[in-house]
């Protein structure tokens, strides 16, 4: 009798421990469950964030390649508008003009110098003052 006092005993034991390890099992399966899915959600944010990055860099590419060729418009149009200064003999006689009035030149010198109406070495003299205070 005592043996089967025993081993009833054993048997609740055995089951009530069984218990505690299917309920401990369940909690760590839940949080696994849990911690897959957070690991899933930020597989597919970084997925995402890596499909944007790629698309600004396409982007910034593109942007960069109508920069160069933006700035290379603009090196050519300097050159040309250069090459003109220096092919129009009116230009010439302006660019010397306003080079004498940076240099400090008087008003009746440029006259001479360059050959312009008094009204137009004015002109001159004003725009280079009022460039130079600001």
């Amino acid at each position: 009798m005592l043996l089967y006092s025993l081993l009833g005993v054993s048997i609740v034991l055995v089951l009530v421990c069984l218990g505690l390890i299917f309920i401990n099992n369940n909690k760590h399966a839940a949080a696994l469950k849990s911690k897959i899915l957070q690991l899933q959600e930020t597989q597919q944010q970084l997925s995402i964030l890596r499909s944007e990055v790629a698309e600004m860099r396409t982007g910034m590419l593109s942007i960069g390649k109508r920069l160069v060729a933006v700035e290379q418009k603009n090196k050519e149009l300097a050159q040309l508008q250069d090459a003109q200064k220096y092919d129009d003999p009116d230009a010439k006689i302006y660019s010397r003009a306003v080079k004498m009035v940076e240099l400090g030149a008087d008003i009746e010198e440029i006259i001479r110098e360059c050959e312009l109406p008094r009204a137009e070495a004015e002109l001159l003299m004003s725009l280079h003052h009022q460039k130079g205070a600001n």
